[in-house]
C-alpha cells in the first residue's frame, strides 16, 4: 500500500428538523383558529336564539291566529311571573270553557284592558247565560266580578318567560316594522358568515400548498 493515503471527503449530513410538539409557534398558529371557530359558534347561537324569539313571539301567533300578551303583575306567579309572554288562541266554544283553564279576558266588554287569570268556577244564570269566576293563582281571593264569554279574548296556548319584556320596551304600533328590521339584519349577518366560511374553505387548500412548498 502506498504511504500516501488518499482521503475521501464525505459531505456533512444535513440537520434534521424535528418538530417540537406543543411549541409556542404552533400554539400561536392554532389560537386564532380556535378564537375564530368559537366566535362563529357564539354568533350562530345568537342567530338561533333571535330566530326562536321571533317564532315564539310573532310568527307562530300570526300564522295560528293567536294573540300575544305580556304579564305585568305577579297575580299568576309562580307559573306566569311578570314579563312572561302568553300566547292565547280563541276558545273553540266560549260557552263551555273548562274550569282550570287560564284565560285572558276584558275587564269590561269592549274595554281594551285585559287580565290573564284562571277560571275556578262556572255557572248558568236563570236566563241561560254562562258566566265564569276567575282568580289569579297568587291572589288570596277570586276576582270580584263574574265574566261573560264575550269578554274572553282567548285561552292560554303557550307561555315564554322574559320574552314579554321585549314587547313592553317596543311600542305596539312598531312591532311589525321592528320584526322586519330584525329579520333583515339577522339574514344579512347569517349570509355574511356563510360567505365568509365558504371563502375560508377555498383559501385553505392554497395555504396548505404554500406551506408544503416552503418545506
Amino acid at each position: 500500500m502506498s504511504a500516501t493515503a488518499s482521503h475521501r471527503l464525505e459531505a456533512a449530513p444535513r440537520p434534521v428538523r424535528v418538530p417540537v410538539q406543543g411549541s409556542d409557534s404552533d400554539s400561536q398558529r392554532r389560537l386564532p383558529a380556535v378564537v375564530r371557530v368559537g366566535g362563529q359558534v357564539v354568533a350562530w347561537a345568537f342567530i338561533a336564539l333571535c330566530a326562536l324569539v321571533l317564532l315564539a313571539a310573532v310568527v307562530v301567533p300570526r300564522i295560528a291566529g293567536a294573540t300575544p300578551y305580556t304579564v305585568l303583575t305577579g297575580s299568576m306567579e309562580p307559573h306566569l311571573p311578570p314579563g312572561t309572554l302568553v300566547v292565547d288562541r280563541p276558545a273553540s266554544n266560549p260557552n263551555a270553557i273548562p274550569v282550570g283553564t287560564v284565560v285572558t279576558y276584558q275587564l269590561r266588554s269592549g274595554d281594551p284592558t285585559v287580565v290573564t287569570h284562571r277560571i275556578i268556577n262556572a255557572r248558568t244564570t236563570l236566563d241561560g247565560q254562562v258566566e265564569y269566576l276567575t282568580k289569579g293563582d297568587n291572589n288570596p281571593s277570586p276576582d270580584p266580578e263574574w265574566i261573560k264569554p264575550v269578554q274572553v279574548r282567548g285561552t292560554l296556548w303557550y307561555a315564554a318567560p322574559y320574552l314579554g319584556r321585549l314587547g313592553v320596551l317596543v311600542p305596539s304600533n312598531t312591532h311589525q316594522y321592528g320584526v322586519y328590521v330584525v329579520a333583515g339584519c339577522l339574514s344579512i349577518y347569517a349570509a355574511s358568515m356563510l360567505l365568509g366560511g365558504l371563502r375560508d374553505r377555498r383559501r385553505r387548500p392554497a395555504r396548505v400548498a404554500g406551506r408544503r412548498a416552503r418545506r
